[in-house]
């Protein structure tokens, strides 16, 4: 469910904060507020996944209330079904599993000030094209249903406004996860099958490292914190500290803890990965002078024998 890049954003937001309230804050509370943040976002994504039936409810309460007109035409009595009847959202409604996770993490849209979201969201979503081209589809197959739910989504819930507004009010964090968490949603709506119950992605793959990999990542770059900053003395050329931007210090010093701290991550991999991380957090010039020093630590640590890589490819 988690990608790679993500999560060492998450360990930079991290120790953003860590390193800006270490009077307050140790490593052992910097571990755990990092694994609740992974929490949050995964949270993100089942209240994402839960729009569905959400907007489907609101599509039901529309029908009822059409009905109950004084003087309801043949449309209002007998409306088209095909959208309510998605035999996807069935399966997400009628999964245990999902429904359950949802319960225990207390996700949900149950409010007035929530349900009102989706009254004004089916609204939009009536006007939509992808949504018209639905209801007037004659094709009853399910991967048809399928692909109009993946549509639905990308063009009217994940962006929309009052969805966007909700998360940015209800968790700040979310704002930089809601790009994952919809990309997950749509995998999961893609993964789905005719067959067999709703599979909703979990937080962690069974038998996967990236719980590990997130807090060793965390705890290395504290630890060697000092060396780090000595090092980056070295390579600066004639840079002081305190005059390098504090985001590049950060993406400098878990560059070279992940470099010197998992044998299995290559180290072009590890590379590359801060210098497109540095792309969004950094400033304009920050790629340049992250890769310079980058390359020469690169040299410098595997002279020193502090970078060892196990397996075929993992020295480049």
């Amino acid at each position: 469910m988690l990608n790679r890049r993500h999560l060492r954003i998450k360990v930079l937001q991290m120790l953003y904060i860590f390193y800006n309230q270490k009077e307050s804050m140790d490593l052992k509370a910097a571990n755990k507020q990092l694994l609740h943040s992974v929490d949050l976002m995964y949270d993100l994504y089942l209240y994402l996944l839960l729009t569905f039936q959400e907007v489907r409810n609101a599509s039901l309460l529309k029908m009822d209330d059409r009905a109950k007109k004084m003087r309801p035409s043949f449309e209002d009595l007998n409306p088209n079904r095909r959208f309510v009847d998605n035999p996807l959202i069935a399966k997400m409604i009628a999964s245990s599993g999902f429904q359950d996770v949802c319960k225990r993490r207390n996700v949900n849209w149950n409010s007035d000030e929530r349900q009102e979201i989706f009254r004004k969201l089916f609204i939009e979503i009536e006007k939509s094209e992808v949504y018209f081209e639905n209801m007037e589809s004659l094709d009853d197959d399910f991967s048809s249903f399928k692909t109009f739910l993946v549509q639905l989504f990308r063009s009217e819930i994940a962006n929309s406004p009052l969805i966007y507004n909700f998360f940015e009010e209800e968790e700040i964090s979310w704002i930089d996860d809601i790009d994952l968490a919809c990309s997950m949603v749509i995998k999961t709506l893609k993964l789905s099958s005719q067959t067999g119950s709703f599979e909703y992605l979990p937080l962690y793959k069974e038998n996967d490292d990236e719980k590990d990999f997130i807090q060793t990542l965390l705890k290395q770059t504290v630890s060697l914190d000092t060396n780090s900053e000595k090092l980056i003395e070295d390579l600066a050329d004639n840079w002081e500290l305190d005059r390098i931007a504090k985001m590049d210090v950060l993406l400098l010093k878990m560059a070279f803890a992940e470099l010197q701290s998992f044998e299995s991550i290559p180290t072009k991999v590890t590379i590359n990965e801060y210098l497109e991380i540095s792309k969004y957090y950094s400033t304009p010039k920050s790629n340049i002078f992250i890769n310079g020093i980058l390359d020469k630590s690169l040299k410098k640590l595997t002279k020193d024998k502090k970078i060892v890589k196990k397996g075929r490819g993992l020295k480049e």
